[in-house]
C-alpha cells in the first residue's frame, strides 16, 4: 500500500458525502456515488484475513453489480422500484437483494469500528466476533458460522491492521469515529427504503 494511500480516510470522506445527502432530505441517494463509497470499504475485508474471506468475496461481487447498475439507474429508490415492478426483488442476483447484502457489509464495518474503539488491547478477536455475531451470523448457516469462528484465530492484531491501513492509533480513531457517524444515517436510510415498501430487511 502506497504511503499516501489512506483507505480509512477515503472511506470516511465518501460516507460523509452520502450522509450529507441523506441528512439534507432534499435529494435521493444516487447509486453511482453510493456504489463507489462501498467499493472503498472492500480492502478492509481483505485486511481482516481468512475469517472474513467469504464476506470479502460476496461483498465485492455485490458492489460490482451495483456499480454496473449505476450506469443506467440513477438512485437507490429507482433501482428498488424497478425490481418491485419486475417482480424480482427477492431473486438471487437482483440489484435490491445485492443492496441488502452490501448494506450488511457496511454495517458490519460500522459495528467493528465501534467495538475496536471500545476495546482495550491489541486483539481484534472480540470486536470482530461481536460485529459478525450482530450483523452477519443471523443470516448464515451453521457451516459458514463455524468457518468464521475458526478464522477468528487468524485475525491480524490491531497494530497489524493499522499498519496495513497506513494509520496510527490517533488518526485511525478519528477516521473510525467519522465512518461510524457517517454510515449510521446511510444504513438507516436503506432500511427505511426497504421498510417503506414492506420488503423487510431480514431476508
Amino acid at each position: 500500500m502506497a504511503e499516501n494511500d489512506k483507505p480509512l480516510r477515503k472511506i470516511s470522506e465518501a460516507f460523509k458525502g452520502l450522509a450529507a445527502t441523506v441528512n439534507s432530505q432534499s435529494a435521493d441517494v444516487e447509486l453511482a456515488p453510493f456504489s463507489h463509497a462501498c467499493s472503498l470499504v472492500s480492502p478492509l475485508f481483505g485486511c481482516l484475513g481468512i475469517a472474513f474471506k467469504f464476506a470479502e468475496m460476496d461483498y465485492v461481487a455485490k458492489v460490482h453489480d451495483l456499480a454496473a447498475a449505476s450506469k443506467s439507474i440513477s438512485t437507490l429508490q429507482v433501482m428498488i422500484d424497478r425490481d418491485i415492478e419486475g417482480n424480482c426483488v427477492r431473486k438471487a442476483g437482483s440489484h435490491t437483494r445485492n443492496l441488502l447484502r452490501v448494506k450488511r457489509g457496511i454495517d458490519m464495518v460500522r459495528v467493528l469500528f465501534d467495538q475496536i474503539l471500545a476495546t482495550e488491547g491489541n486483539s481484534l478477536k472480540d470486536p470482530a466476533s461481536k460485529a459478525y455475531a450482530q450483523v452477519f451470523a443471523p443470516h448464515h448457516g451453521w457451516a459458514i458460522r463455524k468457518a468464521v469462528a475458526a478464522g477468528m484465530y487468524a485475525l491480524p492484531t490491531k497494530a497489524q491492521l493499522l499498519k496495513k491501513l497506513n494509520e496510527d492509533e490517533t488518526t485511525a480513531r478519528i477516521q473510525m469515529q467519522n465512518y461510524i457517524a457517517a454510515s449510521a444515517p446511510v444504513i438507516l436510510y436503506i432500511d427505511k427504503l426497504f421498510q417503506s415498501r414492506e420488503l423487510g430487511i431480514d431476508w
